[in-house]
């Protein structure tokens, strides 16, 4: 074995280039593969663990206490099907005026428990104790997190006595806003009971309805008012991340496949140059399995390192990733990581996969008898490719020009692999340029000039702008008031109110964030793709991962809950993308569910003349009371994914580039008899790069023709599977001519890139080196 490893390193101090190469090559397909396992799993693996942790409810149920009693209720945790069950637990929605713990005005679910533990649903406290008296709540807390100033102040519903808040918990199935204990409950007065179940069959929606209706079955008539499936609850967790995953799978693909073609070219390259090694190494007494032992662990030098240094890149990379692919999200008590056996697994099954792929090609020096190897030369077998040659000689083309086109053919399979990983290549560079021009043209649809967001200024704001450096003070000035002085300053050319409050969607548990407004909603950045926008009270847009996740389509009815008042409406019209959770909705909407209700903020479209900054000043000059920004046009999710994609482009576009380099030094080795001879008949040094370099460009040309049309569809397939972004068509088709000609250029680009450098020294090397014996 020491003699197969001092061989194995001879090998790669003497192939530098292929060991670099195929080290890099592996570096970018690991971190890739990465980063797209660590989004699986934390999409899949963090909800799943949190909520296995809490013995989350498969379902929570919401009944009707007029109709059912608490008996029976109990009951229905005995049936068949049924794991476990907790409850009936009272509750009661309040409504709470005010903003709450980071919360809108909105309805309040109080659920009365008498403590954080339970066979389901077992509620992790995060901050200060559990209610044991009268008077005391705790509140839900989303992500995880609390503001300690909220310890110890008293939540103010209508109808209900204060309750002061003693902490803060997390409940992984969404079951409650708040909780209290079960004797404050009764004084509050439940006006429906909670029913917690763990179901033998969960593993999907249809499948937890169904055993919903069994534990249910025999209840009166609708006393079943809602039953919330854990897996909403789990879609919406991972929806974000899951909409990164074609693209990301997309390029750990091209990142294998590229591995796959580098680690075969260069081993094939290898073998055949190095023919007369082997027969050395035979000679001296290496059995076969150790030549190819040899030419085995000469790959897996450098892919070991490249293997390491991209599992530490992809997992170091996949953080950020994940923290922009989670923004937003309701993860509760749920760690968003990777899963640590990701970077291990690809540790050791990289260097499996090239191990395997040098194989193939190893076999053929485990097949070379020693003496044939020994005397035979590593130049092309006589005759092949020659009829190509003298097509070509026969043309008017110059002679260096005529011998570069038909080079390529007297090594079909190393040209093959090398047009493979060209091919490649412009399939990454055109999908990124697609990828690029869809973003960017979501992101600046609709947006003809810039925004302006204003808001009721708010203590704890940087002054006004007389810089007395007083705390600064709400404005005074009533909705209205605020719309037309917003209308009034130079440079505005539309002003949009929006209101948020809480409301509750007839038929679900869980709370909807609603927005209303008062003006043109697209102001802020809104795609509407199907539908119009809402007019009529009840009218709602939505996003497809609120369809989705709900049932629903364009038209379907609905209806909208607050404070015992009920607006039915329907779906009026489709969003390009919105969060599962959110709904937006006309002002009339909001005049009937809360008359009154004021704006939390004014959206102001500037004129493309204007200065957003000027107008964000004239505001807070004419009105101190009033706090204006110049809004934010970008997205934290295109920049992530254009400049993954444009860094992952320039990595695999040189890895392909270093392919051909490869593949041309080979070349030039072989030939190093037909270039002298070529020499010695007056063919200059620049005609000798010239045929070098037609050679490899016409693999690129080959590549490029090739590549762009996979390119294109796949472009068009990681568009059209984002899950929670429905694209319109014109973002969808965003190739013009001038790029779908340059995108084929750039495999002759990557491949001239390549050539160039073996070209030039091929055209320096001196007429007698160039003649003697390999």
């Amino acid at each position: 074995m020491s003699a197969v490893w001092a061989a194995a390193r001879a090998a790669v101090r003497r192939r530098r280039l292929q060991s670099w190469l195929i080290g890099l090559v592996v570096l970018c397909a690991t971190t890739t593969v990465v980063l797209a396992l660590g989004l699986l799993t934390a999409a899949r693996g963090s909800f799943d663990e949190a909520f296995e942790q809490q013995r989350g409810a498969h379902a929570v149920v919401t009944v009707d206490r007029a109709k059912v009693s608490d008996a029976a209720l109990s009951e229905t945790g005995r049936r068949a099907g049924v794991a476990a069950a907790a409850g009936p637990y009272g509750q009661r929605v309040v409504d709470v005026p005010e903003e709450l713990a980071g919360r809108p005005p909105g309805p309040l679910t109080v659920v009365g428990r008498a403590g954080a533990g339970g066979a389901v649903d077992r509620v992790e406290l995060v901050a200060g104790r559990w209610a044991k008296g009268p008077g005391e709540i705790v509140l839900s807390s989303p992500n995880g997190g609390y503001d300690e100033e909220v310890l110890g102040s008293a939540v103010r519903a209508r109808g209900v006595p204060p309750l002061t808040v003693v902490g803060f918990a997390n409940s992984m199935s969404g079951s409650a806003d708040g909780w209290v204990t079960p004797d404050q409950m009764r004084a509050l007065g439940p006006e429906s009971a909670q029913m917690l179940y763990r179901f033998d069959a969960s593993g999907t929606a249809q499948e937890v309805a169904d055993s919903v209706g069994r534990a249910t079955a025999g209840l009166p008539e609708g006393a079943v008012a809602s039953a919330q499936s854990y897996v909403t609850l789990r879609a919406a967790f991972s929806s974000r991340a899951e909409a990164y995953l074609p693209f990301v799978s997309l390029f750990g693909v091209l990142g294998l496949l590229v591995s796959v073609l580098i680690v075969g070219n260069v081993v094939s390259g290898a073998v055949v140059s190095g023919f007369r090694h082997i027969g050395v190494l035979k000679a001296l007494g290496f059995t076969p399995n150790q030549v190819v032992s040899v030419y085995l662990v000469m790959v897996s030098v450098p892919t070991v390192a490249g293997c390491v240094l991209g599992a530490v890149g992809g997992w170091l990379v996949a953080q950020p990733v994940l923290e922009v692919a989670f923004s937003g999200v309701d993860a509760g008590v749920a760690r968003v990581e990777a899963a640590a056996w990701v970077p291990v697994a690809c540790v050791f099954g990289m260097p499996l996969l090239v191990v395997v792929t040098a194989l193939v090609p190893a076999l053929r020096a485990h097949r070379l008898p020693a003496a044939r190897a020994i005397t035979a030369g590593s130049a092309p077998a006589t005759g092949r490719g020659l009829w190509v040659q003298r097509v070509l000689g026969g043309s008017r083309l110059p002679r260096a020009v005529s011998l570069g086109l038909g080079h390529p053919f007297a090594r079909p399979g190393r040209t093959g692999l090398t047009v493979a990983a060209i091919v490649l290549g412009v399939v990454t560079v055109t999908v990124t340029t697609g990828l690029s021009a869809t973003l960017v043209s979501y992101s600046a649809s609709g947006l003809e000039g810039s925004r302006v967001d204003v808001m009721s200024a708010q203590p704890g704001l940087p002054p006004p702008p007389s810089g007395d450096g007083k705390a600064r003070q709400p404005s005074k000035r009533g909705d209205v008031q605020i719309e037309e002085l917003l209308r009034s300053l130079p440079g505005a050319s539309g002003v949009t109110a929006r209101g948020l409050l809480q409301v509750r969607m007839a038929g679900y548990a869980q709370l909807r964030f609603v927005n209303f407004y008062r003006g043109d909603p697209t102001t802020e950045g809104l795609h509407l793709i199907a539908g119009r926008v809402p007019e009529a009270a009840g009218e709602v847009m939505v996003g497809p991962a609120f369809l989705a996740q709900h049932g629903l389509a364009l038209g379907d009815r609905i209806s909208l809950e607050l404070n015992g008042r009920t607006v039915p409406g329907r779906v009026a019209g489709e969003l390009s993308e919105g969060d599962e959770r959110v709904l937006h909705a006309s002002w009339a909407t909001l005049e009937k569910l809360a008359p009154g209700t004021k704006a939390i903020e004014y959206a102001v479209q500037v004129a493309p003349d204007a200065s957003p900054g000027a107008y964000a000043d004239a505001v807070m000059a004419a009105d101190p009371g009033l706090y204006a920004v110049v809004g934010d046009s970008g997205n934290n999710a295109t920049t992530t994914v254009v400049g993954f994609s444009s860094v992952f482009t320039l990595l695999l576009g040189t890895v392909a580039a270093l392919g051909v380099l490869n593949s041309v030094v080979l070349n030039v080795r072989e030939r190093q008899r037909d270039l002298g001879m070529l020499k010695s008949i007056g063919m200059t040094p620049r005609q000798v790069v010239a045929m070098t370099v037609t050679s490899a460009a016409l693999l690129g040309a080959v590549g490029g023709m090739i590549g762009v049309p996979l390119g294109m569809g796949a472009h068009r397939w990681v568009v059209e599977h984002v899950g929670i972004i429905v694209f319109p068509e014109s973002m969808k088709d965003v190739w013009e001519v001038r790029w779908v000609v340059a995108l084929g250029l750039s495999g002759v680009l990557i491949a001239v890139l390549g050539a160039v450098g073996p070209a030039r020294r091929a055209g320096r090397m001196g007429v007698a080196g160039a003649l003697r014996n390999e």
